[in-house]
C-alpha cells in the first residue's frame, strides 16, 4: 500500500477512458485552487440543481455557496454563536458545511478529491471499474453522488446502524440496491468497514477510495477549507482589530477537516484541537466503545492525521449531543431558547444547520474556551459538517427512549443547564510530545499490521517535513487537472 498517489500519469489508456466519460457528461474538472476560491470561477449554473446528477455541480463543490446553494458568497456562510448560548466570552465561529450540493454536507468535496487524482493520473477507468466509498455516512454519499455524475458505478460501505436518512438517500442515488452495502455495526465500526473493502478488492475492478488513508482528503481540506476559515476570519477581524485565531476545533473523523488546522496554525499559530466521543475515547485515553455522535468513525488512528501537530484532545458524551440535537431540534425547546434565554429567532432558526457531529465540535470548543480561559478576542472555528434534516429519526427515537410521556420546556431548561450552561472542562488532554506519540503510535496497529503500510512509511509520517511536502503538490495537481481539461476540450474541437 503506497502512502500516497504521485502527481504523474500512470496509465494513458485508463486516462483516455477518463476524459471520453468526461466529455459524454459535458463537464471539465475544477482545479482545486479554484474551489478554494470560486471568485472568478465563469461556469454559468443558472440552469442547474444543486441536487442533480449534473456535472456543473462539480463547481459547486466548494464553502462559498449561499443557503439556497445556487448562489454564491463573498464570504463562505458561517453562524457566529453568542456567549447567551455558549456562556463563554471567546466568540465561536461555526463553517457550515450543508449548503455543499447534493448531499447538504462537505464531505462531497473530500468525494471529489480523492477521485481526482485517480482520473487524471489513470487509476481509475470510470467506464469499467467501480468506486467502492467506505465511510460512516456523508462521505459515502458523496462518493455517490460524484460517482453518479460520471456515470460510474459508486458503492457506498457503511454500518448498518447509521441514520435512517442516510439511506433513503442512499436508494435514490444508487445505480442498483446492491451498491449499498452494510457492515456490521454503527459508528466505532470502522474496522468492519475495513475487512469488507478488503473482500471487495479482491476483484481488481473494484477502487478503494478509503478516505481515513488518501491523503487528497489531508490536501484539500487544508487547501480549501483551511482558506475558507481564513476568508471568515479575516472578514471578522475587519471589524474587530483585536480578534486572534486561538483554535481550530474539529472531530477527527476521518482527519480530512482537522487538516485545515495545519494551515490555520502556520497563517495564525492557531490550536489544532482534536474532538472524539467520550464513549470510544482512543486519542484521549487509549479506550474503545460505541456511541452515537455519527460522522466522526473512530477506535484508530486515520493515516491522514497529522498527530505530532495536534495540540489538545478533547472528548464529548454523545448524551450531549443527542440532547442538544432534541432542545435545538423541538418546538418545545426553542420555545424555551427564545423566551427564557432571550436568544433571537434569527438565531434559532440557524440550528436547523447543525448536525449531531456539528454539535459536538460546538460542545468542545465551548469546553476548550473554558479549559484556556479564553475571552471576548478569542476566536474559535469549528465546523457544522451536515445539517439537522439528516438526523431527524435520530431525534424522534432519543425523544421515545428519554422522554416517553412527552417533553416540554422543563426538561428542555433540564438539557440547556447541564449540556450548555453546565459544561465543564473535563476530559481536555494537552498534548506533550509523548501524549502525540502515544496516539501517533496507535496507528501502527490499523495501517501496518492490517492494512500493510510498510512500516518506513508509516514513520515518515512523523516529520513536519513529509506533511510540508505533500502540500508543495498542489500546484502540481492543479497543472494535471488543467492539463486533463484542455485534453477533453481539443477532444471536443475535433
Amino acid at each position: 500500500m503506497s502512502l500516497s498517489i504521485a502527481p504523474e500519469v500512470s496509465d494513458r489508456g485508463r486516462r483516455q477512458a477518463a476524459i471520453d466519460r468526461l466529455r459524454q457528461v459535458g463537464g471539465r474538472l475544477p482545479t482545486w485552487s479554484e474551489l478554494a476560491d470560486p471568485d472568478g470561477n465563469d461556469v454559468d449554473l443558472s440552469r442547474v440543481d444543486p441536487d442533480d446528477a449534473h456535472a456543473g455541480n462539480l463547481w459547486r463543490v466548494h464553502w462559498f455557496n449561499a443557503a439556497d446553494r445556487k448562489s454564491r458568497l463573498k464570504t463562505p456562510a458561517h453562524v457566529v454563536l453568542p456567549p447567551e448560548l455558549t456562556g463563554v466570552k471567546a466568540p465561536i465561529v461555526v463553517m457550515l458545511g450543508c449548503h455543499f450540493p447534493m448531499i447538504g454536507a462537505h464531505k462531497v468535496l473530500a468525494a471529489y478529491a480523492c477521485l481526482v487524482p485517480r482520473l487524471i493520473t489513470g487509476r481509475f477507468d470510470p467506464s469499467r471499474q467501480r468506486a467502492v466509498w467506505p465511510s460512516t455516512g456523508n462521505y459515502c454519499r458523496g462518493g455517490v453522488a460524484i460517482s453518479r455524475i460520471l456515470g460510474c458505478r459508486g458503492v457506498a460501505v457503511l454500518p448498518a446502524g447509521m441514520s435512517r436518512e442516510r439511506f433513503e438517500w442512499l436508494q435514490k442515488w444508487v445505480a442498483d440496491p446492491s451498491d449499498i452495502i452494510r457492515t456490521p455495526g454503527t459508528e466505532s465500526n470502522v474496522k468492519e468497514i475495513y475487512d469488507k473493502c478488503a473482500e471487495l478488492q479482491r476483484d481488481r475492478d473494484n477502487i478503494i477510495l478509503n478516505q481515513f488513508s488518501e491523503f487528497a482528503n489531508y490536501l484539500i481540506h487544508y487547501h480549501c477549507t483551511g482558506q475558507a476559515c481564513d476568508r471568515v476570519f479575516g472578514d471578522l477581524k475587519r471589524s474587530h482589530k483585536d480578534y486572534r485565531l486561538a483554535a481550530f476545533v474539529s472531530a477527527t473523523g476521518s482527519a480530512g477537516t482537522i487538516a485545515a488546522g495545519d494551515r490555520l496554525k502556520a497563517l495564525h499559530n492557531t490550536k489544532i484541537v482534536a474532538v472524539e466521543a467520550l464513549e470510544c475515547p482512543t486519542m484521549y485515553c487509549n479506550g474503545f466503545g460505541e456511541h452515537n455522535i455519527q460522522g466522526i468513525g473512530d477506535k484508530h488512528i486515520p493515516l491522514i492525521h497529522n498527530v505530532m501537530n495536534t495540540d489538545v484532545v478533547i472528548a464529548v458524551s454523545d448524551a450531549a449531543s443527542d440532547s442538544l440535537n432534541l432542545l435545538l431540534g423541538s418546538e418545545q425547546g426553542r420555545g424555551y431558547l427564545e423566551k427564557r434565554r432571550k436568544l433571537s429567532p434569527e438565531l434559532i432558526t440557524q440550528f436547523d444547520r447543525f448536525g449531531i457531529s456539528g454539535l459536538a465540535n460546538i460542545v468542545a470548543a465551548i469546553k476548550l474556551a473554558k479549559r484556556f480561559e479564553y475571552g471576548p478576542n478569542d476566536v474559535i472555528f469549528t465546523v457544522a459538517t451536515d445539517s439537522a434534516a439528516m438526523y431527524r429519526s435520530e431525534r424522534d427515537s432519543y425523544l421515545g427512549r428519554k422522554y416517553p410521556d412527552g417533553f416540554d420546556e422543563v426538561n428542555a431548561g433540564e438539557i440547556f443547564g447541564r449540556h450548555l450552561e453546565g459544561i465543564a472542562d473535563a476530559h481536555v488532554l494537552e498534548l506533550t510530545h509523548v501524549e502525540r506519540s502515544r496516539i501517533f503510535n496507535l496507528g501502527y496497529y490499523t495501517w501496518v499490521e492490517q492494512q500493510g503500510v510498510p512500516v518506513e512509511d508509516f514513520e515518515r509520517r512523523r516529520s513536519q517535513e513529509f506533511w510540508r511536502q505533500l502540500v508543495d503538490t498542489i500546484p502540481a495537481w492543479d497543472r494535471m487537472i488543467g492539463d486533463f481539461n484542455a485534453e477533453i476540450a481539443r477532444k471536443a474541437f475535433a
